[in-house]
């Protein structure tokens, strides 16, 4: 059976911070994280998908949890197709290319050249590079926006990131239903096995567009499984907080129903990720402990 490791999307989230979590003793960031490390084993690099970590963050976080920690870095905005203000771009890529880059707000791949985009992925490789020759990379995440529908040119996209991180691995989160639906299913996961490339799997409000099916499967080596809450009132409310949007606290009997299905995912992975991304105040870590304790 894999190693399951149990932890939450952002240890440094304002309403986590302002919770009682951390000890009130606690005032730094490296306190924080030295605190979270001793309770959990994996964590999510949420900052990475807004800007490219800097060589402080980097410090930060290696000089700061144990030998074996786990993170689970999140691609860059630009890379999952998201809008990405031109001020997230690295100084050095905006100083080149600033006068060959067709927009100034959000912009998108088209907008910069084939070499800013190309030195954006050697940029993030080493990034990433850094994490793992410290031995504590888990995957890169790529989160693909809803947008992000099943076609041809779709597929063809996941290869491509697949093959412009080929030294690490690699995990894909869908936030569309058709990916994982009935008809689509098992093209889907044929792909993404042939690739090597770990579905994240999602419990998540049902009944909406955005809605991804909630299924238990292993696709590569890591297996994963991400918990976003069930607020089905708040799931496609606009111009609300993200912490109201995740605002939800699972009772240990919906807990309980996955344990059988995290535990046949193990036996078919190296290792196991679960991590809660229900963020709102404590909630997630509160939730990532009552999982520890059922699954033992």
């Amino acid at each position: 059976m894999g190693k399951i490791l149990i932890g939450v999307s952002s240890w440094s989230d304002r309403s986590l911070v302002e919770s009682d979590f951390y000890p009130p003793e606690i005032k730094t960031a490296a306190e924080r994280l030295q605190y979270y490390s001793r309770n959990f084993a994996v964590a999510e690099i949420d900052s990475s998908y807004h800007f490219f970590p800097t060589r402080q963050n980097l410090s930060l976080w290696l000089d700061n949890t144990p030998e074996g920690f786990t993170f689970d870095v999140k691609a860059f905005s630009l890379f999952t197709q998201h809008p990405t203000p031109f001020n997230s771009l690295p100084r050095g890529i905006r100083e080149k290319y600033g006068d060959r880059i067709k927009a100034k707000g959000n912009v998108y791949q088209h907008h910069l050249p084939v070499e800013a985009i190309n030195e954006l992925w050697d940029g993030f490789n080493r990034t990433v590079q850094v994490i793992a020759s410290e031995g504590k990379l888990g995957v890169v995440l790529f989160q693909f926006p809803p947008w992000f529908h099943l076609h041809q040119d779709s597929f063809d996209y996941l290869a491509r990131c697949r093959e412009r991180l080929s030294a690490f691995e690699v995990a894909v989160e869908f936030r569309v239903a058709t990916w994982l639906n009935d008809e689509n299913k098992e093209a889907t996961l044929q792909f993404l096995r042939e690739h090597k490339l770990s579905l994240v799997c999602v419990d998540e409000p049902q009944g909406f567009k955005s809605s991804v099916p909630s299924v238990a499967e292993v696709t590569a080596a890591t297996g994963f499984v991400r918990f976003h809450g069930r607020n089905s009132e708040n799931w496609e409310q606009k111009g609300i907080s993200t912490d109201e949007k995740f605002k939800y606290l699972y009772s240990d009997s919906e807990l309980q129903e996955w344990a059988p299905k995290i535990r046949e995912m193990a036996g078919k992975a190296a290792n196991l990720h679960v991590i809660f991304k229900n963020k709102y105040a404590d909630f997630p870590v509160r939730n990532a402990q009552q999982m520890g304790r059922i699954l033992g």
